[in-house]
Formats: structure tokens, sequence, C-alpha cells
């Protein structure tokens, strides 16, 4: 794929859709994000650093937030060494050629979620890799966070085959307990609820989210049974102690599913895009055709380039509902 995809160049035109089937992403890559320092004080400046960055890369972008892939921050083109900022670009971050997100003068509004996803040179999607950020008001913690008693959560092993087991070890519970949650997810949201302990009762309830798997401890530690590929993700633990006060820590669940990309092959109506002619010179014209729709239809875009981005979008057919 060429780079003109994602960044204009005189002379070449290329146009893809942005219709990546992300189901089918490459397991073997592993993208690790780190922040420097580990804990970050409003006002100070944190390094997003990236390791493990695949070759051969088009591309890589970077997002606030895990699922809503129109918070762009910024896109970097590595043909052409330079950077385009998207949408949420607070004009405080500097992306760098290998991949890391330099953030100035950090503010609580940037505590959340950040997620890397690369982009091989032929425009398929290699990795997407999200991580937590913590920013700490230097009110309340009096210039350093404590680091001792910060509420954690280790994956053990870090990364479980399917059908295997994995435990989600709860570190530095608050005193005064009053009932722990788990999350299924990045946010903590009812629907999401996989299971709660209530100190007062000795006892846990099974929540939406329970899928029959999970197991609760009293220490606040969750077993997954016979994991899956679905299991993949994050994982949200919340505290509240008698004194009606939160706390909340973040965990990523990796599952090794290297296999999974044979289990369930593109089927015959999967969608594609065909370009007629399969090569067009510059001034003449070119279509794009679509093939294997789905059913139901609300809303077809288009895009320049190989990643969903709110500033390179082309068009949009809206389809009225009767």
């Amino acid at each position: 794929m060429d780079v003109s995809s994602v960044l204009p160049c005189k002379g070449c035109i290329l146009l893809t859709a942005s219709l990546l089937t992300c189901w089918l992403l490459p397991t073997t890559t592993q993208v690790d994000i780190e922040s420097l320092p580990p804990q970050v004080v409003e006002g100070e400046n944190v390094l997003l650093r990236v390791d493990n960055l695949p070759e051969n890369l088009l591309g890589f972008i970077w997002y606030k937030g895990v699922t809503d892939m129109s918070l762009g921050i910024a896109l970097y083109s590595l043909t052409y060494s330079r950077g385009v900022t998207g949408p949420v670009h607070s004009g405080r971050e500097t992306l760098y050629r290998n991949g890391s997100l330099w953030i100035q003068n950090v503010t609580q509004e940037d505590t959340g979620f950040y997620t890397l996803r690369t982009i091989s040179k032929r425009g398929e999607i290699i990795s997407n890799t999200s991580m937590h950020l913590h920013v700490y008001s230097s009110i309340l913690t009096c210039g350093r966070p404590p680091t001792s008693a910060q509420l954690s959560i280790e994956s053990v092993p870090p990364s479980v085959a399917k059908g295997e087991s994995v435990l989600l070890l709860a570190r530095n519970l608050p005193e005064n307990l009053r009932a722990i949650f788990w999350y299924k997810g990045a946010i903590v949201f009812k629907n999401l609820e996989v299971a709660r302990y209530v100190i007062a009762k000795n006892s846990s309830v099974l929540g939406p989210a329970h899928s029959g798997r999970e197991i609760m401890y009293s220490n606040g530690s969750l077993v997954l049974q016979n994991v899956t590929r679905n299991d993949a993700g994050f994982y949200t633990l919340r505290t509240l102690s008698t004194d009606l006060k939160a706390e909340v820590a973040h965990v990523q669940l990796q599952v090794d599913t290297c296999l999974s990309i044979y289990e369930n092959p593109p089927t015959s109506a999967q969608l594609t895009v065909e370009s007629a002619p399969t090569s067009v010179a510059e001034g003449e014209s070119v279509l794009l055709l679509v093939h294997n729709l789905p059913e139901n239809l609300r809303a077809v875009f288009w895009y320049k380039g190989a990643i969903v981005f709110k500033d390179l979008e082309v068009a949009r057919l809206l389809f009225h509902v009767l």
C-alpha cells in the first residue's frame, strides 16, 4: 500500500476504504507502552515510551481512549518522517518516530486511556495497544503520590493461552473496605459488572457480565477459567470504603490467540472493495466498487487512508429508515 493513502503525495493517488477486518489482527506482535515516570503529577511532563515497535511500518497513530477511534491525537508517517495532528491534539503532545508520545504540562483531564495503533505498508492494522495514564493532583498529594499503598492489579500469568486460567491479583487493597467490584472493560458501568464482594455479608454477588467462569475472592482477586479470545481486554477493579471513598485500578488481559486467525476465515460474503481498473494513471478516473454490503445499513463512510480518522473522511452516505 502506498503512503499516499495516509499523507498526500504529488503525482500519487491511491484511495482505500477503512474496511479493515480488525478481528483478524495478528497476535504475534506485542507492542509495549511504559509511562515515564510511572506516576506523574499535574504540571509535570510524561513520556509514553513504546517498545517492540513492529518493523516495515507505514505509520502509526495515537488515540485518546480505547474504543472511540475518532479521538485521534496524531498520526506519523515513517516514510515521510512527518506527523499530522488529530482533533484532540491539545498542542502539548509531541509524537516521535519510535512511536513514543510526549505530553507536556499534564492536567487532570489527561487522565485516561491512550491507544497506539500501528499500520503496515500494506495498509493492514498490525497492533492496537492501550495503556492507562493517571495524573495525580499535586494539591492532594503534596507533590508526589504514594507508591507503596496504591491499588494495583497483576495478571498471573502476564499472558494466558486459550483454555487456561488466569488470576487477576489485587494488590494494596485499602483499609475499612465496604465492597469490592470487578468490571469487564475500562469503565465502571453497571451492565459490565462481573461480580462484587460485600464485606459485611462475607459473600460475593454475580453481575450482568459474569460468564459463569469467574471466581471472586475475599482478597479482591478474580480468577477467569477456560479463557477465550473474547476475554481479552481491560478489566477494572473498584473498591468502596466505609467512608464511601472509591479507588479504581485497571489491568489488560493478554490472551494468546496466535491460531485464532485461522479459525474464522473470511467468508464469501465478506465486505470487500475492488478498484476498477486495478491500476490508474494520473488524470484518469477510477471506480472503487464495493461488494457484499451488509443488510440494514444505517450509513457508509469513506476515508482517505488506512485508518478511521475524522479529518480524513472523504464522504458519507446516510440511509433513511422508513
